[in-house]
C-alpha cells in the first residue's frame, strides 16, 4: 500500500485487525522507501497522519466528526444541501481509540527513522555562496552538485510568504531549469554568468552551490533537504 487516506481511520471496515492491517502494509512500503534513501513524501505524510491521530486521540468529538456524513435533505432558507452525522455508538469508539493508541507509536516509529536519515544526510550536506551576494535574496539561483561528480543541477528558486489564520511562514519554490557538467572552463562562476546572460530579469543573483557528500536521490531527498537549508541563509 503506497499511501493511506486521510480518513483511514473511520473510513470503511471498522475492525482492528483490518485497521492494523492497512497500516502495517502502509509502513512497511515507507520503510522501503526510506531503505532507498527517499524521503518524500513519505515522511511528510507521516508526519500529517500522526498530527491528525493524535488530534483524535485527545479529543473524542473530532474523531466523531471525521465519520462520513449522510444526506438530510436541502435546507430552503441557506439554499444548501443539510447532512447529519451517522450514528457512532460507544463500543464503535472504543474499537477506534483502540486502532489509534496502536497506531500512534507505529507511526512516531517511522518518523524517527525517517528524521535519522534525515539528519544524516543534512550533516553531509554544504551550502556556500557563488560570488558576492546580493542585498536581495528572495530569488536567485542553486545549484545542487554531489562528491565526485562533475554534474550541476541548477534551479532557480524564489521566497514565498504564505499566511494562514494563525501565523505567516516562508516557503520557497525550486524549478530545475538545466543540468550541466563542470569543467575546467565551465566553473560555478561561469555557470552563474551564462544565468546573467539568459536571464536578464536577474541581472545580480543571489547563487548558492549546495554540496551532499552521498549520492541520493534528487527529487525525493536532495531538493527537499536544498529547500530548507536555502531557507535557513536567505533573507
Amino acid at each position: 500500500m503506497k499511501t493511506l487516506n486521510d480518513n483511514w481511520i473511520t473510513e470503511g471496515w471498522i475492525d482492528f485487525e483490518f485497521k492494523k492491517y492497512l497500516l502495517l502494509a502502509y509502513l512497511q512500503h515507507v520503510n522501503a522507501q526510506f531503505k532507498e534513501v527517499k524521503l518524500y513524501p513519505p515522511l511528510a505524510e507521516l508526519i500529517r497522519h500522526y498530527s491528525k491521530l493524535k488530534d483524535f486521540s485527545e479529543n473524542k468529538d473530532q474523531l466523531k466528526s471525521a465519520f462520513p456524513k449522510m444526506l438530510d435533505g436541502p435546507d430552503t432558507k441557506e439554499m444548501k444541501l443539510k447532512y447529519k452525522p451517522l450514528i457512532v455508538d460507544d463500543e464503535l469508539m472504543t474499537h477506534l481509540e483502540e486502532i489509534v493508541q496502536y497506531s500512534l507509536p507505529q507511526l512516531k516509529k517511522a518518523i524517527e527513522d525517517g528524521k535519522e536519515i534525515y539528519d544524516f544526510l543534512e550533516k553531509g550536506m554544504s551550502i556556500e555562496p557563488i560570488g558576492i551576494s546580493p542585498l536581495y535574496q528572495k530569488e536567485g539561483y542553486a545549484f545542487l552538485s554531489f562528491d565526485k561528480s562533475n554534474e550541476i543541477y541548477i534551479y532557480r528558486y524564489k521566497v514565498n510568504l504564505f499566511q494562514n489564520s494563525m501565523d505567516k511562514f516562508k516557503g520557497i519554490m525550486m524549478q530545475l531549469i538545466d543540468k550541466v557538467r563542470t569543467s575546467f572552463t565551465m566553473t560555478f562562476e561561469h555557470i552563474k554568468l551564462n544565468l546573467i546572460k539568459t536571464y536578464k530579469e536577474l541581472p545580480n543573483p543571489a547563487t548558492y552551490r549546495i554540496h551532499s557528500l552521498q549520492h541520493i536521490p534528487v527529487q525525493e531527498s536532495f531538493l527537499p533537504i536544498s529547500k530548507r537549508l536555502l531557507l535557513k541563509v536567505v533573507d
